[in-house]
């Protein structure tokens, strides 16, 4: 299993909108960077991801699962973009503020702060493992 951190600002798309999808999940579309596609492209069925609220409130606040891998985003005219499907696992018990993540000097070289811009990113199975214990999760 590979681990994941997916990013929407909660305004747009919030962790309270995914969980109300329930078990069928909802197609993650609009993501028009190109790193962030090759990640989706990469993600499995089974894996998981973080849910981050980005911009407003910036922090990791729960943990989805991929449900469908990618497959054509039907929002792309373009025809360039995927999308994978996901549904929402479980809230964190207490939510990871980005400066949390910025003052955990283990987390360091988490994409989360290495590349802040990208929407879709890779998280390793030790940073998974150290977000989880301070969500308490």
């Amino acid at each position: 299993m590979a681990y994941w951190l997916v990013k929407s600002e909660p305004s747009v798309w919030s962790w309270d909108q995914q969980v109300a999808k329930g078990a069928k999940g909802e197609a993650w579309t609009g993501v028009r960077n190109h790193s962030a596609k090759l990640h989706m492209m990469a993600m499995k069925k089974g894996d998981r991801a973080f849910f981050y609220h980005s911009n407003e409130g910036k922090e990791i606040v729960g943990i989805a699962e991929i449900i469908r891998e990618a497959y054509p985003d039907p929002t792309d005219e373009s025809g360039k973009f995927v999308c994978v499907d996901i549904k929402a696992d479980k809230p964190l018990k207490t939510p990871v503020s980005l400066l949390a993540v910025k003052a955990e000097p283990r987390l360091a070289e988490m994409a989360l702060l290495k590349y802040s811009r990208l929407s879709v990113q890779p998280v390793t199975a030790e940073e998974w493992k150290l977000v989880c214990k301070m969500g308490g999760v």
